[in-house]
């Protein structure tokens, strides 16, 4: 997509960081390429034939212990007669028949802490180590074990994709008071124990000692680690991913991510029904459906299809690093022609007509989903979100969630004819998101990306026994008193390309809105100092000022946070103006994830309970991979910390 006039500020020869992106008629407009397919056109996929599969139950290893490894198998994702899909996913170590991507569901209850060895198993039946599925850009600042680890090599020629071992480690998404060591920090990383590692590779990352050493026991050893976690928030719908520095888009877009669910048996800790008091009914057991949406692309042999080379993103054709700053490989966005539920194409689901409680994941690497019924008869209702239960219900139109969002959903199929067929469709866009949900200018595919699944709608067996969500009356939250304010900052670095300029990097700032734009914003880079260093016990503000044309769903670790609202900023000098507006309904519960629109500044609080060392970061994985995540630390230095990413193995 063309560029016609970018605000800027300086960032060095021959770069500039993107404040936002102009059109003719003066709005702002993301830069995007088209959405990227394969070789198999999803025209050619039958939609609503496969029917829909719901995770089962991960199994234990031992009482409240699992043993998970990360392991290559095939699976059937495309409809027959298509072959199945080599992909990667979490399982129970000794049980091969159980690896399914998405992952069996870790069931957790609240308060009850859990255990789990994970293990990096990418290696074949004679222990030979496994290379990526996908094309690994080794121009990034990333995990780099064959070189100066966790760093961004150098180079003297335009390099290939790295085809070594593939370093893992798990985080789980929304656990609030983990350890340090248990949150799967993207320096924590193992190779798998294979017996060809070549020589001179690092095994592990820079952090994984320090971090084995402060954990003082568990399974720790080649290819594994073993994470604590406390479960200790409300019950809510979490999910599980790898984090690895640098290759998370390419860990999780392989398959490695699984649903994490914390459920609790006190009363005090759920609905009640209004006017009564008495314990509310929610949809349960096969009424409680957890769904990950993923878009996806795929080769007519069936193989993940995802793009090799930076050209097939906006036809920028190079110089690459080292002549330019755009890496060769890496791919600013990416949006697949496939919409993937639980590890299959277009699904259907079968549904009595009554309630259901769906949990829905956007498990996209950078596609925000707007999601709404085509039967208007169906009602939905939402419940909570990522920290669990909203302050009240909250009936929707259109459910939008960010990449890592999370939306509890009661969905009311009820005042629907059994025989009818409701489809599932998407009204986000084909394209980064600007903030607006009734955009229709990318509005996404109504023949592909456009449709997600289909409901197959039956007559009920039996009477509902569950509460209408509107009399539901939800367990208090007490809103966070204010403390301290950063001022925090989305950019993005562009190189010339003929008249126009192309995104290389995103990235994060530091932000003084007594200086503006440009001035006060000073840009940092996962490499240096700490500039987010909260005490123990401290609640804080967090403003990200979105000066970038996309929308980005930032995400803080170890915590979870109230949104407390937005308000536009000044084009000219980035500072805040006109009233803020409150969250939307929907947000009024506890979040990990929030969505930060274009020209606007998103406040989020937050108390920071565990001392040690966390990220913050977009979850557009695409650009958390390419510089848009800074580490943060609660507390004054650990002693025996890393003191230098790429410190000597």
């Amino acid at each position: 997509m063309p560029v016609n006039r970018r605000v800027f500020i300086a960032a060095g020869a021959g770069a500039s960081l993107g404040l936002f992106v102009l059109g003719p008629s003066g709005r702002r407009e993301a830069v995007a390429g088209p959405v990227i397919g394969g070789t198999l056109k999803p025209s050619r996929i039958d939609k609503f034939v496969l029917p829909l599969a719901i995770p089962a139950a991960m199994p234990r290893s031992g009482p409240n212990a699992y043993r998970i490894a990360a392991r290559e198998h095939m699976q059937q994702i495309l409809p027959p007669p298509f072959r199945p899909t080599r992909v990667w996913s979490y399982g129970p170590e000794g049980d091969p028949a159980r690896f399914v991507s998405p992952a069996c569901t870790i069931e957790a209850t609240r308060g009850t802490p859990v255990e789990v060895t994970w293990i990096n198993d990418l290696v074949g039946p004679d222990r030979r180590f496994r290379p990526h599925l996908l094309p690994v850009d080794p121009t990034l600042h990333w995990a780099n074990p064959g070189g100066r680890r966790d760093t961004r090599p150098t180079f003297d020629k335009t390099p290939g994709p790295y085809t070594g071992p593939v370093p893992l480690v798990p985080h789980v998404h929304g656990m609030a008071e983990v350890e340090d060591w248990s949150d799967g920090y993207p320096e924590a990383w193992v190779l798998p124990d294979a017996a060809d590692l070549p020589e001179g590779f690092a095994p592990v990352g820079t952090w994984y000692d320090f971090f084995w050493t402060k954990a003082g026991g568990g399974d720790w050893g080649p290819g594994r680690m073993t994470f604590r976690y406390p479960n200790s928030q409300r019950p809510s719908t979490l999910w599980f991913h790898d984090h690895t520095l640098g290759i998370t888009r390419l860990n999780v877009y392989a398959g490695l991510a699984g649903f994490w669910l914390i459920r609790s048996d006190d009363p005090a800790d759920h609905p009640t029904v209004a006017g009564s008091g008495a314990a509310a009914v929610l949809p349960a057991d096969t009424h409680d459906i957890p769904l990950a949406i993923q878009d996806r692309a795929f080769n007519t042999d069936g193989s993940l299809y995802y793009p090799d080379s930076r050209k097939l993103f906006d036809d920028y054709a190079g110089p690459y690093i080292p002549a330019s700053a755009v890496p060769p490989i890496w791919v600013p966005e990416f949006f697949g022609d496939c919409m993937v539920v639980n590890g299959r194409t277009w699904p259907y689901c079968t549904v009595e007509a009554r309630r259901y409680r769906l949990r829905i994941l956007n498990a996209c690497n950078s596609r925000v989903l707007v999601l709404r019924f085509a039967d208007p008869a169906v009602e939905v209702w939402q419940i909570g979100s990522e920290g669990g239960y909203l302050v009240a219900p909250v009936k929707l139109r259109d459910v939008v969630l960010a990449p890592a969002e999370r939306a509890d959903l009661v969905v009311d199929f009820s005042r629907v004819a059994p025989g009818a067929r409701v489809v599932l469709r998407n009204r986000g866009p084909d394209a980064p998101y600007k903030g607006d949900a009734e955009d229709d200018e990318a509005r996404a595919d109504p023949r592909s990306t456009g449709q997600v699944m289909q409901f197959r709608v039956v007559r009920p067996t039996s009477p509902d026994p569950t509460t209408p969500p509107a009399r539901l009356v939800m367990p208090a939250i007490a809103p966070l008193a204010a403390g301290r304010e950063r001022a925090l900052a989305l950019v993005e670095a562009m190189t010339p390309s003929g008249k126009d300029e192309v995104p290389h990097e995103v990235a994060l700032a530091t932000f003084d809105p007594a200086r503006g734009r440009p001035d006060g914003v000073t840009v940092t880079h996962w490499g240096d100092p700490i500039s987010e260093n909260p005490a123990p016990g401290d609640t804080e503000t967090w403003a990200f000022h979105n000066f970038t044309a996309d929308a980005h769903p930032m995400h803080v670790h170890d915590v979870l946070f109230q949104v407390v609202d937005r308000q536009e900023l000044d084009e000219k000098n980035g500072r805040p103006k006109g009233r803020a507006r409150p969250p939307r309904p929907e947000e009024t519960g506890w979040k990990d994830t929030v969505i930060a629109p274009p020209g606007q500044v998103t406040r989020v609080r937050m108390r920071f309970a565990k001392a040690g060392r966390f990220v913050w970061h977009c979850h557009m994985v695409e650009h958390e991979d390419n510089e848009m995540m800074r580490p943060f630390r609660v507390g004054p230095e650990q002693d025996g910390e890393p003191q230098d990413h790429g410190a000597p193995r």
